[in-house]
């Protein structure tokens, strides 16, 4: 497919002109299908000017040598996102600057480096080279994220080419994981593993990564794009917040396939994806989804950044429209009705513990603390998963991981062995459903800090509430940008400045309460005027947590319980 529309504009109609005022014509989305291709923002003049994929020749040969000065402001804070790299935060500037300082006043001589891992699939080799180059060129850094990748910090311009042909020669890449682009492609960790899996949707992900990375026809497009595919009935790749998802469904006429969904996505504009009730045969889930992505880059709206996510065209369109479009405009067919996906058994879809496979072997899934390693234990990781598997590993979308293939006589010395590494295969409901964003540390973007008030938190809670045992998540993020999934945990908490009793500014949280995927998903409540400080953390749900105790019906949820609750127990 082309890299821009090859139909005509659509026609426009004139404006009807009155003795009183001026006619005028709709400036339009900055829509390319529509013909709209001025006036250009910022950031689509830099995509117009180059191609954010040709940013790494000038890494290669001229920054990597040259050193940071040489870099062209343009590259810096635009197009090397297309290769997996950000400025990281200047240390020691507090959350009160985040908004006022320019770019460059916020820009670290460091930067972060994002290597994707489709689907959470490592060997054991990768998995050794990504703890090497973390210990080597990261200080040590390796943060799991939420969705499968692992992010370094610290890196320097000039061992990027060289941190490149490492994770290249084991199948690696940092190619197109930022920036306007289609992110990493998250899959059920178990693809092709889990007993009770619909369909595994391995092969459909390998295809659609061929297709699109590194590929110029879909390097331009209005923002990021997600991917989501699984076809595990635990619903285990947060499908319902992504651009595209693609979840293992049964049709009872065609069997195994998928339900189409598209426009999920958070931030401060939260959305739902919707589905379009369309059932997708695997062989079929390439061509469906780079229809998807080319309505994306051709209808997606351009002109204002902060409506340029597919959600926001998807619900202009509506379902229907957005189907015949991909049908009529991009497939050329029509697509097959189908069920949607059946409620999971389950709130937990992290694939903690011990899980039989399909053949006969066991899966352990463990938890780190909000996703913090370092490489010096990946690499440990790497060895535990030789030694008591057959050499592969996983990451989720909930900042966990999984050793695949172990037999069922290796499993409670590799339990014990996790154990000793602080990586707990039977975690209590607060480390097992604790998440965190960067933070303040290293985001430019965040306004407090969040790992490892997180990883302190998860440390408080099970010594105030050590019987505590009904699944709960509580998600940190460090701005309002919804990296690590606010609105959609049960205990959702949005950084930001607030006042303590002294009437000081100190660092705090706008809570939200009741979020949920999976099982009746929507978004968090928030009380009126509710605001914690990070102090008061701990004291605030160690509160409500107890009110939840004491008020909740036999087999209540938690989200169930806020959304029936009075604002005073949720104070």
């Amino acid at each position: 497919m082309a890299a821009t529309p090859q139909k005509p504009a659509a026609a426009q109609k004139p404006a009807t002109a009155t003795p009183r005022r001026k006619a005028s014509r709709h400036r339009g989305e900055g829509q390319w299908a529509a013909g709209h291709f001025t006036p250009l923002n910022g950031n689509e003049q830099v995509k117009k000017d180059d191609d954010g994929l040709n940013v790494r020749t000038r890494i290669e040969t001229i920054y990597s040598k040259r050193g940071f000065d040489s870099i062209d402001p343009s590259d810096l804070r635009g197009r090397m996102r297309w290769w997996g790299l950000y400025t990281q935060r200047k240390p020691g500037i507090d959350g009160g600057k985040t908004a006022i300082l320019e770019p460059e006043e916020l820009d670290d001589r460091y930067f972060m480096m994002r290597v994707r891992i489709d689907g959470g699939a490592l060997t054991t080799q990768q998995l050794r080279v990504i703890g090497e180059i973390s210990q080597e060129f990261a200080r040590g850094t390796a943060d799991i994220t939420d969705r499968q990748n692992v992010q370094y910090h610290w890196i320097r311009i000039e061992d990027v080419p060289e941190i490149w042909d490492r994770l290249e020669s084991v199948g690696l890449s940092t190619v197109t994981a930022c920036g306007d682009t289609p992110r990493v492609m998250i899959g059920s960790p178990v693809a092709g593993i889990a007993e009770d899996e619909i369909i595994d949707g391995t092969p459909a992900l390998e295809e659609m990564k061929r297709r699109v990375l590194g590929n110029k026809a879909y390097s331009n497009l209005p923002r990021k794009f997600k991917t989501a595919i699984s076809g595990s009935p635990s619903l285990d790749v947060v499908h319902e917040i992504n651009d595209v998802a693609f979840v293992g469904v049964r049709h009872p006429e065609h069997g195994p396939g998928f339900d189409l969904w598209v426009g999920g996505g958070l931030s401060t504009n939260p959305k739902l994806g919707v589905r379009l009730g369309a059932w997708v045969p695997l062989e079929d889930v390439p061509d469906v989804y780079e229809g998807v992505l080319s309505i994306f880059r051709d209808y997606g709206y351009r002109r204002l950044r902060n409506r340029a996510r597919l959600k926001f065209l998807v619900a202009d369109w509506g379902a229907e429209k957005f189907r015949q479009v991909l049908e009529d405009e991009y497939l050329g067919r029509k697509l097959i009705d189908g069920p949607a996906p059946e409620e999971p058994v389950s709130r937990w879809r992290d694939h903690i513990g011990v899980h039989r496979q399909k053949d006969g072997r066991y899966y352990v899934g463990f938890a780190p603390r909000v996703g913090r390693v370092d490489g010096t234990t990946l690499t440990k990781i790497a060895d535990l998963a030789e030694a008591h598997g057959s050499g592969r590993v996983r990451t989720t979308v909930e900042q966990k991981m999984i050793i695949l293939d172990v037999a069922e006589d290796r499993v409670d010395s590799l339990l014990d062995s996790l154990e000793a590494l602080d990586l707990s295969a039977r975690p209590s409901p607060f480390r097992r459903g604790t998440m965190a964003c960067t933070g303040i540390e290293f985001c430019k973007l965040a306004i407090v800090e969040t790992k490892a008030r997180g990883a302190s938190l998860v440390d408080e809670l099970e010594r105030r509430l050590p019987d505590f045992d009904e699944p709960l998540t509580i998600n940190l993020n460090g701005c309002p940008n919804a990296c690590a999934r606010i609105q959609v945990a049960d205990i959702g908490l949005k950084g930001q400045l607030v006042l303590n009793d002294q009437g000081e500014q100190v660092e705090g949280y706008q809570v939200h309460l009741g979020g949920a995927l999976g099982l009746q998903p929507g978004f968090g409540r928030k009380v009126r005027g509710l605001k914690v400080t990070a102090a008061e953390l701990p004291d605030y749900i160690e509160r409500v947590l107890k009110r939840f105790q004491a008020e909740r019906e036999d087999g209540e949820r938690f989200a169930a319980w806020v959304s029936r609750a009075s604002e005073e127990a949720l104070s």
